[in-house]
């Protein structure tokens, strides 16, 4: 693992941690290349019962690393045009949501501080949550000229609050505190502030003395109920929209806006 991925290891649990925190943990292609490769050998590991996956320093994922440019999300030393690198990193972000919900063993998010974007996503493909009270699940999507679809979270979002609240969550580009997000069902515990990932093993440590194969197939059984229309075609259609998106107009206006500290002028170009 290079400095971005920390892992940690004792009996019977894996701490994956996001470690870019002078980015807010932002994800870059090599990060989310890095994920996959654990979350893959995850998939064969019969000696990891329960994963914890947390961010280093003030916030746990503040999304895509978009000042790291297409190359910073594309890996691959492959040369492409603008909208295939786009895609590229776009889908290998959704891969590591696929994989959150594929691996076998049950995973406990630690969060605090920002949740946003790609963050939420990973965040909501965790089984439990566990949130101190500085958490904020931030999805600004719309406002920046982007759909809402990103990385799963048009799949996910509705099966954990319902249709109408995600609705409203993606259509007005909410921002949840603890107490809400604790409302709609998103917050599995809330922990003291700071001491999110103390509760994160502590809840690891309970599902340690549940029955192995009986939390693996519960959770086998639960993405099958779940699974319709399918995640993975959710993934492809947000994938295409999301990288149309980054060729829009609107999206550079609500970038501009939100570092300027304006409202938008969207002009649908």
């Amino acid at each position: 693992m290079s400095a971005d991925l920390k892992l940690d290891r004792r009996d019977g649990v894996l701490t994956i941690t996001l470690s870019r925190p002078e980015r807010l943990n932002a994800v870059t292609g090599a990060l989310t290349e890095e994920m996959l490769d654990v979350l893959n050998e995850l998939m064969r590991d019969h000696e990891t019962q329960v994963v914890i996956l947390t961010g280093e320093g003030r916030g746990f994922c503040s999304g895509m690393d978009l000042q790291a440019g297409d190359d910073g999300m594309n890996s691959s030393a492959v040369k492409q045009g603008r909208i295939q690198r786009l895609y590229h990193g776009i889908a290998r972000g959704a891969e590591v949501t696929a994989r959150l919900r594929e691996i076998p063993q049950p995973v406990i998010a630690a969060l605090h501080g920002p949740v946003a974007g790609m963050g939420v996503s990973w965040a909501l493909a965790c089984d439990l949550r566990v949130a101190d009270p500085t958490t904020r699940f931030v999805v600004p999507f719309t406002n920046l000229g982007l759909s809402a679809g990103d990385c799963g979270l048009s799949w996910l979002l509705p099966r954990l609050i319902g249709p109408a609240r995600a609705a409203e969550v993606f259509y007005r580009a909410q921002r949840l505190d603890v107490t809400k997000a604790g409302e709609l069902g998103l917050v599995t515990e809330l922990a003291e502030e700071g001491k999110d990932l103390e509760g994160a093993n502590a809840l690891a440590d309970e599902l340690l003395t549940k029955s192995p194969y009986g939390l693996r197939r519960t959770k086998e059984l639960l993405n099958m109920s779940l699974d319709a229309p399918g995640l993975r075609q959710q993934l492809a259609a947000e994938t295409g929209i999301q990288t149309m998106a980054f060729f829009t107009e609107d999206l550079v206006e609500g970038m501009t806006a939100t570092m300027e500290k304006r409202a938008p002028d969207f002009k649908n170009r």
